[in-house]
């Protein structure tokens, strides 16, 4: 009984991974299910069984890629463990998924659908954010513990990954500048706690 369900999930793999090549090589608009269907060697049908639309499958394409291993799962919110702690091991997953040229060309095509199309990138943006309210519950947890100053946690999450996108994000994906090396994500990582922490961190 198992067989069909590793078959699907093999299916469903083998798209996501056509739909990344063909993303990156010919960007949104010119993509079409038909040419991932046939670079995942599986009929149309099967693609639309998995993705309704193209948007729902470049949302997921996107999706893929938080969960990957350098994405990693979310830090979970430690009442035990010290907040610069917890904080730094987040945002270094963050800036080593972002480092993946994986990442920065879809975000690219992402970036360029949504200056485009803006109505047609607003469901893909949207997905893009969910995974960021990673960051979002963990404040509002440390908040309710106690340990930051009460506020809008979506707030202290957006001027905290605002930081991290100044300098790894943007200018990889609109100017073609290189990823940060290990020294400088340390460097970032280590300035953008700090930071964060003088202003939001509770002084009780």
């Amino acid at each position: 009984m198992s067989t069909p369900t590793r078959l699907t999930d093999r299916k469903r793999q083998a798209i996501l991974d056509a739909a990344a090549v063909q993303f990156r090589a010919h960007g949104f608009e010119a993509t079409s299910m038909d040419k991932i269907a046939l670079e995942a060697g599986v009929s149309k049908r099967t693609v639309y069984n998995h993705f309704p639309s193209k948007d729902d499958l470049f949302g997921a394409t996107l999706m893929a890629l938080f969960h990957a291993p350098a994405g990693e799962a979310d830090t979970v919110y430690d009442s035990a463990a010290p907040l610069r702690e917890q904080l730094e091991a987040l945002l270094r997953r963050k800036l080593r998924m972002q480092a993946t040229q994986d990442f920065i060309d879809l975000a690219r095509v992402a970036v360029a659908e949504a200056i485009h199309s803006p109505e047609r990138a607003k469901p893909i943006i949207a997905r893009i954010g969910e995974r960021e309210e990673g960051l979002t519950r963990w404040i509002r947890a440390a908040q309710g513990d106690g340990r930051l100053i009460d506020g809008d946690p979506v707030f202290a999450a957006t001027m905290l990954q605002g930081q991290l996108k100044a300098v790894a994000f943007w200018p990889q994906i609109t100017m073609g500048a290189p990823p940060l090396d290990a020294q400088q994500q340390a460097q970032l990582v280590e300035v953008a706690v700090t930071m964060f922490l003088a202003y939001f961190a509770s002084k009780v």
